[in-house]
């Protein structure tokens, strides 16, 4: 059981296992929608042949039992509110926290604006990488479900990422 405060290993991984983003990040609280954590300035993100310290803090959610991780940064950033990445279900190994990356993400900028970015990514990946029909079917729909919750402003794309924010801030 994950409590507040404690350090968790995200692991982002390409279709087949290939490594791709990972960072830790420090658990918030767990509501009805995931897992909460925060990520601080100067946490180190890193995959193969890239890395850097952000710059700004964020807070992740986790879902229980959805294909998606969402991040949100509040005012922190300049130009993104909320970024979700189209993903497996997130499967939990003690403190590790492990999904596939999907390539299609869903990003509502501060200016009210909502994009669905890496299509083409998407489509290149899903040839090369092999993504079984099942998969590609997913990503899609879970997209198009992503972009609608945030167009309405359903949870937890309403104001629960905005409350999770201003707990990370409190800390």
């Amino acid at each position: 059981m994950l409590r507040d405060g404690d350090p968790i290993d995200v692991r982002f991984t390409k279709w087949g296992g290939g490594r791709h983003w990972e960072f830790p990040l420090s658990v918030l609280g767990e509501d009805e929608h995931g897992v909460w954590a925060a990520g601080d300035v100067g946490t180190r993100l890193w995959r193969p042949g890239a890395g850097f310290e952000s710059e700004i803090a964020w807070v992740t959610l986790v879902p229980h039992d959805r294909p998606w991780a969402a991040s949100f940064y509040g005012s922190a950033h300049q130009h993104i509110d909320t970024y979700v990445d189209m993903t497996t279900v997130a499967e939990w190994s003690g403190r590790a926290v492990t999904m596939t990356d999907l390539d299609l993400d869903v990003i509502l900028m501060r200016d009210g604006s909502l994009v669905l970015d890496d299509e083409d990514e998407f489509e290149v990946h899903r040839v090369e990488l092999g993504y079984p029909e099942e998969v590609v079917d997913l990503a899609r729909r879970t997209a198009d479900e992503v972009m609608a919750a945030i167009s309405d402003g359903a949870e937890p794309f309403g104001s629960a990422g905005s409350t999770w924010v201003a707990r990370a801030r409190e800390r």
